[in-house]
């Protein structure tokens, strides 16, 4: 849920936005909107095309569609509206739609999906007819991801579709970091020892393609290299011990606590020996709960901005929106999602 809108600071040094938004540029993908009549959407699809971001695909009843636009005050004349009726009229899409639900649903449910854009959406991101889709600024969480699970699937190979925060910062870390990745901060609510492993492996390397930085990832909890026992603890230790047997290309280390991973004067005093504490730029929680509040509290108190959740492991590209997300957010969630599509 990319949190609300403010100015986006665009200089690369220390913001990796602008960078993300020249890749997606130099991508040159479609990225398909199933919200396309409410006014973020459609101020943000206008300067998306403007800007040659990506190339905005827009889903929804034209008449609806250009009245949302005229009461915005955004010139839809060059942008693609696609109808829901001329889409579900497809057989490419009902035969996609029909495939991805595995004659599961009755004929009553078919008829629904084919007129939702968000599976519409998602059955041309199936097909290829769009590199990725973006949504959620009307839709809940569960409704977007239900979607992008059900019709573009997961990658081969992938156990848990999973998501992260890249967190912008106002100043950087006392390692100098201008961004980390929380994960998982919108999607798995509990994962168990492996999973979290595979979380771990997955947002390093969404880090470094989207950051294009090294990443160092910590797992964290409420004690340092075991100075506390506890079950919660035990699932981030064998969560470590799961991810080392993976043998992963980036540094790691765990458990650590919060201060310990990311401010190097603690790191000597709690962790001396680790190869990431006190430097750490990936951030691992232990479930839901914990990685849900601390991006809350990291935005709305220090002022970062949240981009995300953004999902990792799907086939092909989908991202999610908060309900309260503004232009800017959407621009960015965008980007990534062509980004994403171009790796």
């Amino acid at each position: 849920m990319v949190g609300a809108s403010r100015p986006v600071c665009y200089d690369p040094a220390v913001n990796p936005v602008e960078r993300i938004l020249e890749r997606a540029r130099a991508a040159d993908r479609r990225v398909a909107f199933p919200e396309a009549t409410d006014p973020r959407v459609l101020r943000a699809a206008r300067r998306l095309a403007d800007e040659r971001v990506v190339r905005p695909l827009l889903i929804g009843d034209g008449t609806a569609v250009r009245a949302a636009a005229a009461a915005a005050g955004v010139d839809l004349s060059d942008l693609p509206v696609e109808e829901p009726a001329r889409l579900a009229a497809s057989p490419a899409i009902r035969e996609r739609l029909e495939s991805a639900l595995g004659g599961k649903v009755g004929a009553d449910e078919l008829r629904a999906r084919l007129a939702d854009p968000l599976y519409l959406a998602a059955a041309l991101v199936r097909g290829r007819d769009a590199d990725g889709t973006v949504a959620g600024a009307v839709h809940t969480t569960a409704d977007t991801l239900r979607a992008a699970l059900t019709v573009i699937r997961p990658a081969p190979g992938v156990r848990i579709v999973s998501s992260f925060f890249l967190m912008v910062l106002n100043r950087p870390t006392a390692a100098g970091e201008p961004v980390l990745a929380f994960a998982d901060a919108g999607l798995v609510p509990d994962p168990d020892p492996d999973q979290l492993a595979e979380i771990a492996a997955r947002t390093a390397h969404s880090f470094r393609r989207l950051v294009e930085r090294e990443p160092r990832v910590a797992l964290l909890g409420f004690s340092t290299l075991g100075s506390a026992r506890h079950p919660a603890l035990e699932k981030v230790r064998e969560a470590r011990r799961r991810l080392a047997r993976m043998r992963p290309d980036f540094e790691f280390d765990g458990e650590l606590q919060a201060d310990a991973a990311l401010v190097p004067e603690v790191a000597r005093a709690k962790a001396p020996d680790s190869p990431v504490a006190g430097q750490a730029n990936v951030l691992v929680f232990p479930d839901l709960n914990a990685g849900n509040i601390a991006y809350k509290l990291v935005e709305r108190l220090a002022g970062a901005q949240a981009v995300g959740p953004l999902l990792q492991g799907l086939d092909r590209p989908a991202n999610d929106l908060s309900r309260g997300c503004g232009v800017d957010d959407i621009v960015v969630a965008a980007a990534v999602t062509a980004v994403q599509a171009a790796d």
